[in-house]
């Protein structure tokens, strides 16, 4: 009896320890691992398609996070998404000129925003606004793109030049 006693302790003990283990990892794969509420300062930025980028999603340059995303909304005038991005006060040293893009961590992981740091001597206070943004690339669009065709052959789009006659000079 003593025997299947600690076997039922043993066996409940190692389900717990995979409970556990198992949302260690969900917090390590998610954006809630690394995200602190320290200093910070606000950047925003304008995409006319932000994909499947969340909250709290990271800000990164060079690979390196240096802030999260605080907003996502659509502008009402001008139906674009103005995106908020919380940056830490220790990266302050950003250029004016940066860009900011919307990537995939691989090929179906989720998405971020990447500063592309620019060359002005000039860096963005709390509140300014990155010019040069490029939005996200949908799956869809590209395999669309590839299994169509781009058009640029010789006669693609145009099956009328095929039956014409050739001049001869």
């Amino acid at each position: 009896m003593a025997q299947r006693q600690s076997f039922q302790i043993g066996t409940g003990l190692f389900i717990l320890l995979g409970f556990a283990a198992l949302a260690y990892l969900a917090t390590q794969t998610t954006s809630v691992a690394n995200f602190s509420q320290g200093d910070s300062y606000d950047l925003k930025a304008r995409f006319t398609n932000v994909g499947q980028l969340k909250l709290r999603a990271p800000v990164k340059v060079a690979g390196v996070r240096i802030g999260s995303v605080a907003d996502v909304v659509l502008e009402p005038d001008k139906l674009d998404a103005l995106v908020t991005l919380s940056i830490d006060k220790r990266f302050s040293k950003i250029p004016d000129d940066s860009a900011a893009a919307i990537f995939t961590s691989g090929l179906l992981g989720d998405q971020y925003v990447a500063l592309q740091p620019g060359g002005s001597p000039d860096m963005f206070k709390n509140g300014d606004e990155v010019i040069l943004t490029q939005s996200s690339m949908q799956l869809e669009e590209l395999i669309g793109k590839y299994l169509v065709g781009s058009g640029d052959k010789p006669g693609a789009g145009k099956p009328d030049d095929a039956a014409k006659p050739q001049a001869k000079p």
